[in-house]
């Protein structure tokens, strides 16, 4: 189970557990205890759960008692940078794809859209021409003197 620390704007650290203030050393032996930790903003709410872990490795390092060779420190900070890196590559990617797939959604709505428009105006056309055909055989099935046009006897 993850023990959740709330972390004060005086950088106080408070344990939700115990209900009490802990320091950085307490949260150290607790983590090599084998506790998992998180850590919270307590105005934010915000994770800091990794500056917290990185404040404590620091802390550890000022006292001399650093457990880390200086070989994994240098890797962790190029595996950060490179994190950092490939993340904002993935994040441009994702947004590459997303903005390709709107305008291949885009492209055959418009073109739809403006064979919809041609569609209507043959329909208005071919409407048109069948009224002016409907118009023709009326007046040829009329009969002769009841057109206005017919000869008067």
């Amino acid at each position: 189970m993850i023990r959740l620390i709330k972390r004060y704007g005086s950088r106080k650290l408070y344990d939700t557990e115990e209900s009490r203030y802990v320091s950085l050393d307490e949260l150290a032996g607790w983590i090599r205890a084998g506790q998992q930790i998180r850590v919270i903003d307590n105005k934010s709410s915000d994770d800091v759960t990794a500056q917290t872990l990185t404040q404590i490795i620091s802390e550890e390092g000022r006292k001399g008692t650093a457990l880390l060779p200086n070989e994994l420190l240098h890797e962790l900070i190029r595996i950060g940078e490179e994190a950092v890196s490939s993340g904002v590559e993935h994040l441009q990617l994702r947004m590459d794809r997303l903005v390709q797939a709107s305008i291949d959604r885009i492209g055959p709505v418009r073109r739809a859209r403006e064979e919809m428009g041609r569609l209507r105006e043959r329909l208005e056309e071919l409407e048109a021409s069948l009224a002016a055909i409907d118009v023709g055989r009326r007046s040829e099935d009329e009969p002769a003197e009841d057109r206005e046009d017919a000869p008067s006897p």
